[in-house]
């Protein structure tokens, strides 16, 4: 009987640390676990599902006219158990409109009228479209025959828009050159937790978009050339035969080649000399297209391998003023970076086909692009590059909401920055720019909004909204890799991407995958990085004599699970540093003892927690009287 009681008692206590360890979830995410298309050990449930698009789109610029014409056929895919009454456009450009939801103020030259639909059919039934009213980032479009589960609806639009004159993600870069981002109609992503994404897009949050496959024509006068996500179809019928050789010699070469310099542009021959020329591009399974133009922009390119099992190689581009300071290192830039993640973390081959470089203003990403700013300082230059790369993964790779949880991208974009860096620059500077930049603000900062737990959605957040994004669940991340060890994280970090490639994962995806890959109940871990108002903030106790030599008490005044290095100075001057996983705080997260076994005599205890950077160092030191 007795025996039956414990064991009775054990199970009983058992539920409640299980219990006391489980993560708070919304009540809207809570029913997609229950419907079966999320599962708790992190995989995408039995019943899931994600839609997606056939997009085929050509548009025409002709600079420097700002007027961008557009035609797109769109085969929308119902993957979903739910009849469809409507659909949800996206015309993210309609941030430019006069009196549109904007998170900061707009110039004049930032202004202009949008996208202006110019002609809205769903099957064969036209759309009414009223340009005037119609002006937010959102549209409903009610359908006259509702979308069957398993079934597709094909819709034709017609529309324009003007170039804005003030570049920020997209825009005039000079009046020659062009950079197209989120520039034409999509259905936004219909998902399995909240239905419809009908977040307004306010110019500072960022996107999320369902894996659609594109074929993209750009028609551009004679001597301008075109850059895109995806892969160029038609070099033969676009460039001249010379310069369609270097592209072809550039995809097997590792140094750079010129593919079209200065003094190339200036014969006016590296493009084929018809009135308007149509550049192709292909790509499959890819969130979005985005699009440079310059008649006078150079342009680089070599390749390097990203699977050493395959031996397959991306290609590397860059298109630049010629006068850069930054850009001609860019090549070798992107070589580097697509290698290193590739083999290193995430230690994921680089899964598109290439990576092309844009000089602008943005620092930016986007599918096989990214739109960089000439900063003048190759370091610098160099990390901003390494840091929208890695978003290849998150978000690109792996299907984030990033209106919602930008942390899951932008956290992870900052880790992998760090982690190249120390590759680059050594562990000592990488660990200066990332104290520097990524944490000495928010730990200094007592405000209440920079606080606020990493899990608030972005969408919520303005003043906190950076630190939530970047710094602190990238140390977050850092601290798990700590913790676990290199090789279970990693094994951990690729299970979670291997099942989520693709496909749109949320912070609970994230939370159960790592913690059924690693093997480890990581809940109480995650609770306390992620659903807390923690901060960083350890204090030293003096040390206590014990039967082996001293216990050091270390409170955890912040709260935040992280890692430390004790440093013990003893009397005859001879040092000993020992390091802290956050492991110690599982059991108790506001006090540990740390056990010093020695007969020596202690004359000071320092907690250093290198990039976990402590809101007060005063009590950081304790030194024998």
């Amino acid at each position: 009987m007795l025996k039956s009681i414990l064991l009775t008692a054990i199970c009983s206590l058992f539920l409640l640390q299980l219990q006391a360890q489980s993560l708070y979830m919304p009540r809207d995410i809570k029913q997609a676990y229950k419907n079966g298309t999320r599962a708790l050990d992190g995989k995408p449930g039995p019943k899931y599902w994600q839609n997606y698009g056939r997009y085929n789109i050509s548009v025409t610029a002709t600079p420097p006219g700002r007027t961008v014409k557009g035609t797109e056929q769109i085969t929308y895919i119902n993957n979903s158990p739910d009849t469809l009454n409507r659909l949800n456009m996206k015309l993210i450009l309609n941030i430019h409109r006069p009196g549109a939801a904007r998170a900061g103020t707009a110039g004049e030259d930032y202004l202009t009228d949008g996208v202006q639909i110019d002609n809205f059919m769903v099957g064969d039934k036209k759309i009414n479209w009223n340009n005037k009213t119609n002006s937010s980032t959102n549209q409903s479009v009610r359908l006259s025959t509702p979308l069957m589960p398993h079934d597709s609806v094909k819709m034709d639009i017609t529309w324009h828009f003007e170039v804005s004159k003030q570049s920020g993600r997209e825009g005039m870069i000079d009046s020659t050159t062009y950079y197209l981002a989120y520039f034409y109609p999509r259905v936004s992503v219909y998902d399995d937790y909240n239905g419809w994404d009908q977040l307004a897009f306010v110019d500072a949050q960022e996107f999320y978009n369902d894996f659609n496959d594109y074929t993209l024509k750009v028609t551009v006068p004679k001597n301008y050339i075109v850059w895109a996500t995806g892969t160029l179809q038609n070099p033969e019928k676009v460039l001249q035969p010379e310069y369609a050789k270097r592209l072809q010699r550039s995809m097997t070469s590792d140094s750079t080649i010129h593919i079209a310099t200065t003094e190339d542009l200036a014969t006016k021959s590296v493009t084929a000399q018809n009135d308007m020329n149509t550049w192709v591009w292909t790509a499959n399974d890819i969130s979005d297209m985005a699009v440079g133009i310059s008649d006078h922009y150079v342009w680089d390119a070599a390749s390097v391998i990203v699977d050493k099992n395959t031996n397959r190689r991306a290609s590397v581009q860059a298109a630049f003023l010629d006068k850069s300071k930054d850009f001609h290192s860019s090549v070798q830039f992107s070589r580097n970076a697509l290698g290193w993640f590739s083999n290193n973390w995430p230690g994921v081959p680089y899964p598109f086909p290439k990576m092309t470089a844009f000089q602008g203003f943005a620092d930016m990403e986007y599918p096989m692009m990214v739109n960089d700013s000439d900063v003048g300082n190759l370091g610098f230059a160099q990390l901003v590059q390494d840091h929208e790369i890695a978003h290849t993964y998150f978000p690109f790779y792996m299907g984030i909401n990033e209106s919602r949880y930008a942390f899951m991208d932008e956290g992870w974009a900052t880790t992998l920055e760090y982690l190249i860096g120390i590759a680059e620059k050594g562990e000592k500077n990488a660990a200066n720019f990332y104290k520097q930049f990524r944490v000495n603000r928010w730990i200094h900062d007592a405000a209440t909004a920079e606080d606020l737990p990493i899990i608030t959605p972005s969408s919520e957040q303005r003043a906190g909204y950076g630190n939530n994004a970047y710094g602190k669940p990238s140390l977050s991340y850092l601290a798990l890799k700590d913790m676990l060890g290199d090789d279970l994280f990693k094994k951990a970090l690729h299970g979670y991407m291997d099942r989520w490639h693709g496909k749109h994962p949320i912070p609970w995806d994230y939370f159960n995958s790592m913690s059924n890959v690693s093997g480890k109940n990581l809940n109480w871990f995650f609770n306390n990085w992620f659903f807390t108002n923690y901060y960083i903030d350890l204090a030293v106790q003096g040390p206590v004599k014990n039967k082996v030599g001293y216990g050091i008490n270390v409170q955890n005044i912040g709260g935040f699970a992280v890692p430390f290095d004790v440093i013990l100075t003893y009397a005859d001057g001879s040092t000993l540093t020992l390091h802290q996983t956050p492991a110690v705080w599982e059991t108790n997260q506001k006090a540990i003892t740390v056990n010093i076994k020695t007969n020596k005599t202690i004359k000071s205890v320092t907690l250093d927690g290198g990039i976990f950077m402590d809101a007060d160092t005063s009590n950081n030191t304790w030194t024998a009287k």
